[in-house]
């Protein structure tokens, strides 16, 4: 029997174990499928905004993985120097695949970034997700207008979350507190900042049509940014995803201002170089207008712009994280592999493997995690005869307890959700995230028994 350890419970690591327990090389393959949190999912329940239920429902096939029966969750295990150190881990069984993630944002580096209203989009995201992790709140509070610096999905999310309307957001599991806080929202414009064109911004077609059908909301975009780039005259040798972002991009250019209450504003070729400040926080953004290099780059104008803001949100990419006890590629920001082997200067390491963003850095949608994944489940299935050569545990569990840790089982996360779902009656609602450590824990424990 080859006993697997899957360290994160996102799509990537869900995958992973889909694929190990799922082929027909190696019968009987047990995977463990742990993660820090008590809760599964990853970034699909703490990342996907709450108003896109089509992708959220993809909790729904990560559920039937693992709830397979040779696959268990056990959540609230630390990887690390505050909880199981990697070498213990991987003397608990025959092989361990970290699906981590890329859990750093990348900063601007300009003056005035550390300023109160500045914030990553991620730690936005965190908030109205319920992450138990989310230390600001309160983001929207004397907000008129925010500056949401970065062109990708993530910006044009949290830019659509700033326009939402309170009643729009009701139905979905917000936690009631970030509700409480948007429904007093007085944000009436988001500016969308990139500092390249219209032809190399990275949201996807679907998402940027959603900012043309929020209500009482007005799309507007600058017809003199859109012809500053070469490829937005001539589309005919673009991918179509571009072709069709800048056609719906032409499309508002061209419409007359509706006057609606709420205004979302996309903005390109103007570059970060200091978030101003204004009676000791935020104040706007001051952006130099670049200009296209020809090579698909930029390069600085010497002229400059400042937009006013009270809230600066900068969604400019993600990195990986050094993991104690792995090796790690700081450039990169990935753990170095071989086709998912984890190499320890450039030999493979037996048993340790990765997938995810942390194999291959913060690239793709969802599902590019799943032949990302299926190739290190590959890898280690090849890996096999000499991996069970190890001895191991009989049952991984006791030792994690054994260890001092707190393993949630499936059963703690089914009292979880069912605690959500009495918040949610409680409050008038579908079932609602609960924001917090010590209600997710005590939520769980109703589950131990």
């Amino acid at each position: 029997m080859l006993r697997v350890a899957v360290v994160g419970s996102g799509p990537s690591g869900v995958y992973t174990a889909q694929t190990l327990v799922q082929q027909d090389r190696l019968p009987g393959v047990h995977v463990d499928v742990l993660d820090r949190l008590p809760c599964p999912y990853g970034l699909v329940r703490y990342g996907v905004a709450p108003d896109h239920e089509k992708i959220k429902s993809l909790q729904n096939n990560l559920r039937t993985v693992l709830e397979h029966d040779r696959v268990r969750f056990i959540g609230g295990i630390e990887i690390g120097p505050d909880g199981l150190p990697p070498a213990r881990l991987l003397d608990l069984y025959h092989a361990v695949v970290y699906c981590v993630g890329a859990a750093a944002d990348r900063h601007l580096g300009v003056p005035g970034e550390d300023l109160p209203g500045s914030y990553s989009a991620t730690e936005f995201v965190s908030w109205y997700s319920a992450h138990p992790d989310a230390q600001a709140d309160g983001f929207v509070r004397g907000v008129e207008s925010a500056v949401v610096i970065g062109v990708g999905n993530v910006a044009v999310d949290v830019a659509r979350m700033l326009a939402r309307g309170v009643d729009e957001l009701r139905p979905t599991d917000m936690p009631q507190a970030a509700l409480g806080v948007l429904a007093e929202s007085q944000v009436r414009e988001v500016h969308m900042v990139g500092r390249r064109g219209p032809s190399q911004a990275r949201f996807t077609t679907k998402e940027l049509r959603e900012l043309g059908s929020l209500p009482d909301t007005e799309v507007v975009v600058d017809p003199a940014e859109l012809a500053l780039d070469p490829a937005y005259a001539d589309t005919a040798g673009l991918p179509a995803a571009v072709r069709r972002n800048i056609e719906v991009m032409r499309g508002w250019a061209e419409h007359p201002p509706l006057g609606l209450p709420r205004r979302i504003r996309l903005r390109f070729f103007l570059r970060p170089v200091a978030v101003t400040e204004a009676a000791g926080r935020v104040g706007g953004v001051r952006f130099e207008r670049t200009l296209p290099d020809g090579q698909g780059g930029v390069t600085g104008s010497g002229r400059y712009e400042d937009i006013a803001g009270q809230l600066v949100l900068r969604s400019v990419g993600y990195r990986g994280v050094p993991i104690d006890g792995l090796p790690f590629d700081p450039q990169r920001g990935t753990v170095p592999h071989a086709a998912g082997r984890v190499l320890r200067e450039g030999a493979a390491s037996p048993g340790e493997y990765v997938a995810g963003w942390i194999k291959r850095g913060p690239t793709g949608v969802i599902g590019t995690n799943r032949p990302c994944a299926k190739e290190t489940a590959l890898s280690l299935l090849d890996d096999a005869p000499d991996l069970v050569r190890k001895d191991v545990p009989a049952d991984p569990l006791t030792a994690l307890r054994d260890a001092g840790l707190r393993p949630v089982e499936w059963s703690g996360w089914q009292a979880i959700e069912r605690a959500e779902a009495e918040l949610g009656t409680s409050l008038g609602r579908g079932p609602v995230k609960i924001p917090d450590w010590p209600g997710l824990l005590t939520a769980a424990s109703r589950g131990a028994a």
